[in-house]
């Protein structure tokens, strides 16, 4: 058969290598800076640059902007190789790049004002979600349209994972952003409580999963053997590593949320899935790792191979990790501690950061027909990343073990050692100091691979278009006797594809919706009441400023956590909860009993200045919010749209509730200026806030004020 002349697309690789270059070392010197804001609280300048708001766009900076757009990089060099075919349509390429580019300006424009869902690694707001979900499809078609004009018959091992990516990621987007606009930047989840942390961490375990795993598992499978120059060790481990990761991964989300409100028939499912996870992802690290089997004198070498041996073995060790912290008793000392980031900065750092760093080194030379400019510079690089990644995390998992056991330390007479929860904050200041300085050694590395890959460019000739050919893919094909079985799927991409969704979806479906339908897995508790419209403006102050960033607002049922909080928390007091607020990591203490704890004028002092209240706290200042006027003109809309998804706010309240709202309001000014001896104004946000803070928790009480009671009082009579 005649061979067919094409040419590679290598713009598109450039690009996305170039924005992976740029955002990275943004998206890292962000997370920087709220490392050593831990340290030096006065670096919390202004509203925009406060830890709340800013973790935020670390987080989706390095997962989006760094990761994102290094996997599509790799994709797009990797996919047309692998299919002997250039990208199907050059425009639905580069509307991928640019809407890419433009999503992740838009995070840039939106989280640090405080515009944001609350939602771990998805706080973007709805019309950007929409925009993540168009340009995805984008990548999508472009994606199987090469697929199926391809001239390789089977698809390699990396394209599975391709597959399995885009399918994959496309459901958890979709399902976790259900929302119910309020205006351009509101939305409120059309979960609420224990069924949105469900989907939440479906989603959030899942975008690790998905977005953070699988894809990169499909760049080592291309991107190893081709710098080793071997052929990938098992074919069969491969077939085994990808079925069972897709089908198990989906459903060990639930282990984030073990001794939660969650029904224990989740948490356990979570926790038994999570163990079988540890054999596929150590099957894939194994598959990688003995890929370089014969080529161990060339690690010594090269730079690209040292990063891809670093990178397969950081999967290895979080992979590992991650299932053995889904055990209760484990779990129960590493949840809501700074073990956790040590886990999650292992996974990103090690593992995505190495990996990308390999294929930058590989991909760059290559595009630009000429070598590296200095093989030592990139060793130079891996040293320094690695000294860095150690700084970072090995601190972190010594002030897990430092807060967890702090946390639960006891006297004979029973009475907490560490009764003040910031003597277990103040201890970490030192650890915090030394994690800010591996990120910044990780940077420096960053930085090294910045004038090395400039340098390499500038010595080279870039080659947009890669001229290669292959015969056209025969339309009639017989199977040689003796072919594997899994062949026949290779063969069919869209075969490929539904399958890889089915296995996807059981676990989900079977989590999900019965803690969704069935109403037993939610109990109702008769005394908790919807929050009244000041509250729930006071609320969205609190996802504004990323409050939920350093408190929880979960006590679990352990001995130490009800000492400290009071009784722990049960899930129908959540049911009202548009997100749910639980929160990921303690910084702070626990925030779900904290109503009625402290007067007004204490929430007031410590928000204007938390030292003043706090001697040795490392909360960042938020006095902004005693002189900034409190917006009431969505207040209605908001009602109205909580009353759609199920709060039983009386029709009578919500056309009343700017009233209602100003009522309560005038109510805590009062006693404010009071205390404070100074006039306060109702119309501070500050009031907004403490109203919300004097809530949490008080329901199981019955401490119910005349203004909670309000909300329901129409609704109630009319039922009666």
């Amino acid at each position: 058969m005649q061979n067919e002349t094409f040419y590679y697309d290598n713009k598109i690789v450039r690009n996305f290598t170039v924005a992976t270059i740029i955002w990275g070392v943004i998206g890292l010197l962000v997370g920087i800076w709220i490392a050593f804001s831990l340290v030096y609280p006065d670096m919390n300048l202004t509203p925009w640059l406060t830890f709340g708001r800013l973790r935020a766009l670390h987080t989706n900076g390095a997962i989006f902007a760094f990761v994102g757009n290094a996997i599509f990089a790799g994709i797009y060099y990797s996919l047309q190789r692998l299919l002997k075919a250039r990208m199907a349509s050059d425009l639905l390429s580069k509307i991928h790049f640019w809407g890419w580019q433009l999503i992740i300006v838009s995070a840039v424009a939106t989280l640090p004002f405080g515009i944001s869902s609350s939602k771990e690694y998805a706080e973007l707001e709805w019309p950007i979600d929409i925009g993540i979900a168009l340009i995805w499809v984008a990548f999508g078609v472009n994606m199987f349209w090469t697929i199926l004009k391809r001239r390789e018959r089977h698809l390699y091992v990396a394209v599975w994972f391709y597959i399995a990516t885009f399918v994959t990621v496309a459901v958890l987007h979709i399902v976790n952003n259900l929302e119910l606009p309020i205006s351009a930047f509101k939305s409120y989840s059309i979960f609420a409580g224990v069924q949105d942390a469900l989907v939440q961490w479906w989603y959030g375990h899942n975008a690790v999963a998905f977005f953070l795993t699988t894809p990169v598992l499909g760049l080592m499978y291309y991107f190893v053997p081709k710098a080793a120059n071997r052929p990938v060790y098992s074919y069969r481990l491969s077939i085994i590593h990808f079925w069972a990761l897709i089908f198990l991964y989906i459903w060990a989300g639930p282990h984030h949320l073990l001794y939660t409100a969650l029904p224990d028939w989740a948490q356990s499912l979570g926790t038994v899935f999570s163990i079988m996870l540890i054999f596929p992802s150590w099957g894939g690290m194994i598959n990688g790792l003995l890929t370089l089997r014969g080529a161990w004198d060339k690690v010594r070498d090269s730079a690209v191979l040292k990063f891809f041996v670093v990178a397969i073995t950081a999967y290895g060790m979080s992979t590992l990790e991650g299932p053995l912290l889904s055990l209760k008793g484990l779990n129960a000392i590493a949840h809501y501690t700074d073990w956790i980031p040590a886990h999650v900065h292992i996974g990103t750092l090690g593992w995505n950061g190495f990996m990308i760093f390999g294929m930058i080194y590989w991909l760059m030379p290559k595009m630009y027909r000429t070598s590296l400019f200095s093989e030592k510079l990139a060793n130079t690089h891996f040293w320094i990343g690695t000294t860095g990644i150690l700084f970072w995390a090995l601190p972190m998992y010594v002030a897990g073990f430092t807060q967890s056991l702090m946390w639960k330390e006891f006297n004979p007479d029973g009475t907490l050692v560490y009764g003040n929860f910031l003597e277990t904050v103040t201890q970490l200041i030192p650890l915090y100091y030394t994690r800010a300085i591996g990120g910044s050694l990780y940077v420096v590395g960053m930085l090294i691979m910045v004038y090395n890959v400039i340098k390499t460019v500038k010595s080279g000739s870039f080659l947009s278009q890669e001229e290669a050919s292959a015969p056209a893919l025969a339309k009639e094909f017989n199977a040689p006797k003796g072919d594997h079985w899994h062949r026949w799927i290779e063969r069919k991409p869209v075969q490929l594809m539904v399958w890889a969704t089915v296995a996807i979806l059981i676990g989900g479906i079977i989590e999900i919706v019965p803690t969704i339908m069935i109403k037993s897995n939610v109990p109702t508790i008769e005394d908790v009441r919807p929050y009244t419209a000041l509250e729930v403006e006071g609320r969205d102050l609190y996802i504004r400023e990323g409050c939920n960033a350093c408190h929880s607002q979960m006590v679990r049922p352990f001995r130490s956590e009800v000492a400290r909080y009071g009784e722990y928390s049960k899930a129908g007091e959540f049911v009202y909860d548009h997100p749910f607020l639980w929160g990921s990591k303690r910084t702070g203490p626990d925030l779900h009993r904290v109503g009625g704890k402290y007067p007004h004028s204490w929430h007031y002092k410590h928000m204007v200045e938390p030292t003043s209240m706090s001697p040795g706290s490392i909360m960042p200042t938020y006095e902004w919010l005693s002189t900034n006027e409190l917006n009431t003109s969505l207040t209605v809309a908001k009602l109205e749209a909580m009353q759609t998804l199920g709060v039983p706010y009386s029709d009578s309240y919500i056309a009343n509730g700017e009233a209602h709202l100003m009522s309560q309001a005038e109510e805590i000014a009062g006693d404010l200026s009071s205390q404070l001896g100074q006039d306060v104004s109702p119309k501070e946000e500050m009031v907004a806030l403490i109203a919300y803070l004097q809530r949490l928790g008080i329901d199981i009480k019955g401490q119910h004020s005349k203004h909670v009671e309000a909300t329901t009082e129409g609704n109630l009579t009319a039922e009666k």
